[in-house]
């Protein structure tokens, strides 16, 4: 199984075909979101390095991910550059907050917890990246082909976060893990006011 296939059956559901209609009718937003995206991931990385001095796989694995994020975000800077797309701030979608919301405030439950989000929401971009390839083909064939190029790093980055999450509980984590699924499940799949990369559907969809 590639992990293309073990991401799409770890995730609760797929990526709503609502979800794709307003992608593909919104590029620029999609493009400056994803873009915060991979910053922000690059971000949540470097802060686990700082937390966590003691973890050395963790930091091993936190600072790879960390500058291949960065590479990514210069990547989508200058897809925006070639389409002058400007780069600018951007609210945030809820769903990430609406998944750590649920963090514990104790160790390693807190750890175990930002691990585990940190592995969902690299394997719905990763679905996300494949959801949308196919519709882009025609059209933007060059999005496309860079969206297909991020498979392999954001699988490896889901694999990453939940092996280091499964080490820090030193137990059974998938009663956690599911618990998260499910509150993902319902960001993903119920009405968004706006349009984002980790939107829910947007309501300006016509789906």
């Amino acid at each position: 199984m590639d992990v293309l296939q073990e991401i799409q059956q770890f995730l609760p559901c797929p990526t709503p075909k609502g979800w794709i209609d307003a992608a593909l009718e919104n590029r620029d937003i999609l493009l400056i979101d994803h873009a915060h995206c991979e910053k922000k991931a690059a971000s949540t990385a470097m802060n686990l390095m700082f937390r966590y001095v003691d973890n050395a796989d963790l930091l091993n694995k936190m600072s790879r991910l960390a500058r291949e994020e960065l590479i990514h975000f210069e990547q989508v800077l200058g897809l925006m550059r070639e389409r002058g797309v400007e780069y600018d701030h951007m609210t945030p979608a809820r769903y990430a907050q609406g998944l750590r919301c649920h963090i514990r405030n104790h160790e390693p439950a807190k750890l175990v917890d930002t691990l585990i989000i940190g592995a969902i929401i690299e394997a719905r971009s990763c679905e996300r990246f494949a959801a949308i390839e196919p519709y882009l083909e025609e059209s933007d064939p060059a999005l496309a082909k860079y969206y297909h190029s991020l498979l392999k790093a954001e699988g490896r980055h889901y694999q990453d976060y939940l092996q280091l999450a499964r080490d820090a509980a030193g137990e059974d984590i998938s009663e956690r893990v599911d618990f998260f699924l499910s509150v993902e499940r319902e960001l993903v799949e119920s009405d968004d006011d706006e349009f984002r990369f980790h939107s829910g559907v947007p309501k300006l969809s016509s789906c």
